[in-house]
């Protein structure tokens, strides 16, 4: 199926329009047609080859929300008109102990990402959702509750999952002192589901001027790193941050036990055995969630009404949209209308 799209052509190319090809739906294929696609700041890292390996043309975008148009023959999960998502992969070798165990995202023979990656045949390039439509395997798609704003629920298939996962994972409960650190795209997100399990939030930030956006979010607490050097309050932190940072001084802020986990990629994480040593502290990494668990946190923010803060953008806008997203000039989530393509 030819469908419109905006694409990189190479890592110094600006994003522009691509006519590409979407296969026709199999048995087992929902065709999606596309409403709002959240940019990520992966987005850019991957477009512009930044991470290395990457695949030209690329068609980037994991945060899709849209409306079921087409079934296969033999979909019985999905109807014509549902109101789906896709998130950051849409295909898994399905048999190792990873996929077997729902965190298909871990798939140890490799799994097939929305876009940048390659199908399970290992051969055919995947393209992501700043395109008006993608047909995806019924099995990796997910429902979208009732009642919350679409646009704003799309980075819910990344921002959210990427959160709620280690969240989830690690065990967090109501009661706990939970640190975020990085008030972005994800940390803005980590704030909002932390409260909502019960947790106390603490945001760590470098930006005084995001106090006031901190607290709008319900973190009951923030900090300017620079200024407060407190250590051992926390059971629990998330480290949101793509930069390059010490990490000795937030582990130093965990208790007796606690755990600070990476969700943030940056060149360098430089740690000492000290602080993990000193008080048993562990220190991990999450990436997303399988596709269970992101149903899983759907159905959670459903019920807790929680969505992205978001900008929302014609297409036309997403080379600008990139380099504000560098500055941290967006609060929280740039999400394109998909109808702006046309």
């Amino acid at each position: 199926m030819k469908t419109p799209a905006y694409a990189a052509a190479n890592p110094k190319a600006a994003l522009a329009p691509l006519t590409i090809d979407r296969r026709e739906p199999g048995p087992r294929d929902v065709v999606i047609d596309i409403l709002y696609c959240g940019v990520c700041h992966s987005d850019i890292h991957q477009a512009r080859d930044e991470w290395g390996g990457s695949i030209y043309p690329m068609v980037p975008g994991h945060e899709i929300l849209g409306n079921v148009a087409a079934v296969g023959s033999a979909v019985n999960k999905w109807k014509t008109g549902d109101t789906v998502g896709v998130g950051c992969f849409v295909d898994s070798c399905r048999d190792c102990p990873s996929c077997r165990a729902g965190d298909e995202q871990y798939c140890e023979n490799g799994a097939s990402f929305t876009y940048n990656s390659r199908e399970q045949d290992k051969s055919t390039p995947t393209y992501g959702g700043y395109s008006k439509r993608i047909v995806v395997d019924e099995a990796y798609v997910v429902r979208i509750p009732n009642g919350l704003a679409l646009d704003a629920a799309a980075p819910l298939l990344c921002a959210g999952i990427t959160m709620y996962s280690p969240l989830v994972h690690f065990g967090v409960k109501a009661g706990d002192r939970v640190g975020i650190l990085g008030l972005g795209g994800l940390g803005h997100m980590g704030v909002k589901i932390a409260k909502a399990m019960g947790a106390h939030v603490t945001v760590l930030s470098h930006s005084p001027g995001k106090q006031e956006d901190a607290r709008r979010l319900g973190a009951d607490e923030f900090v300017v790193t620079e200024k407060d050097d407190r250590k051992g309050h926390l059971d629990f932190i998330i480290d949101t941050a793509s930069a390059t940072h010490d990490l000795d001084p937030y582990l130093a802020r965990l208790r007796r036990d606690g755990t600070m986990v990476l969700v943030g990629i940056p060149d360098e994480t430089p740690v000492s055995a000290t602080p993990l040593i000193a008080k048993r502290r562990r220190l991990a990494g999450s990436m997303i969630g399988g596709i269970r668990e992101t149903q899983e946190m759907l159905d959670f923010c459903g019920r807790h009404r929680i969505v992205s803060d978001v900008e929302v953008i014609p297409i036309q806008k997403i080379n600008e949209a990139y380099e504000r997203t560098i500055r941290s000039d967006v609060r929280y989530r740039f999400v394109i209308d998909i109808a702006s393509l046309g």
